[in-house]
């Protein structure tokens, strides 16, 4: 309970049911919330379960039966928070596909959103769009290190026929060139106006020094060099004074 807090003051609360079945009341506030999905550590396992750290005191169950494959302690599990209809307890699952819509007639291309990646696969990795909707982060997309866990900004590249989604860690067309020429602007003035890059440095040169591909890093030269900020030399880029 807050301290200060007087008879007939308003708070809010997250409301859940105990081992022994009562209602819980607590102002802490849980990693994840019902119907929601989220990113969180197995702290037991016993035979009726895996149990996740969410925050609160009581831990979150996930019965064997919502198991991808048998959680192991220490591990980091995605999972979604759901109202068990037997126990009328919350309860979680790393079953997530019948969790998320099919229907996206609200994302547009080029748009916003949060994404929490999920799944590697050979072609990326699987993300949760906005809580709601299934997305594929393809490898060639990713310009910087990416777990299974980790929640990060995208933007909808594509949604296709079939409903599938591909996003991006990077705005495409324009914008996308303006945000990288800062970045590399901003790494010239943390280098004392010099970067030994050129358009002859391999992608992964670049991808070390940028955490951008080589396409992007010409592009966003061109753009700093049409502004007049930069100089094009044999041995890298400096930066107009």
């Amino acid at each position: 309970i807050p301290e200060g807090i007087d008879i007939n003051d308003e708070i809010d609360v997250f409301v859940y049911r105990d081992s022994e079945d009562r209602l819980i009341a607590t102002t802490l506030e849980p990693r994840i919330q019902l119907n929601g999905f989220a990113s969180l550590r197995v702290k037991d396992v016993n035979d009726f379960g895996a149990f996740l750290d969410w925050g609160l005191e009581k831990d979150l169950m996930v019965p064997y039966r919502e198991q991808t494959t048998r959680m192991r302690v220490g591990q980091y599990q995605i999972v979604y928070l759901y109202v068990d209809e037997t126990t009328g307890r919350l309860a979680a699952t790393n079953k997530l596909d019948r969790f998320l819509e099919d229907e996206s007639e609200d994302l547009k291309e080029g748009q916003q959103v949060d994404l929490l990646v999920w799944t590697e696969t050979d072609l990326g990795y699987n993300v949760v769009i906005n809580q709601r909707y299934k997305g594929l982060l393809y490898k060639n997309q990713i310009f910087s290190v990416v777990e299974p866990g980790d929640e990060v900004t995208g933007y909808i590249k594509y949604v296709r026929e079939d409903k599938k989604i591909d996003v991006s860690l990077q705005q495409q067309g324009f914008a996308n060139i303006e945000v990288n020429a800062q970045v590399v602007l901003d790494r010239l003035k943390k280098n004392n106006g010099f970067l030994a890059l050129t358009d002859d440095s391999s992608p992964e040169e670049i991808m070390d020094e940028l955490q951008m591909s080589k396409k992007t890093f010409k592009k966003a030269i061109g753009t700093l060099y049409k502004q007049k900020l930069i100089v094009l030399e044999d041995k890298g880029i400096s930066l107009l004074s």
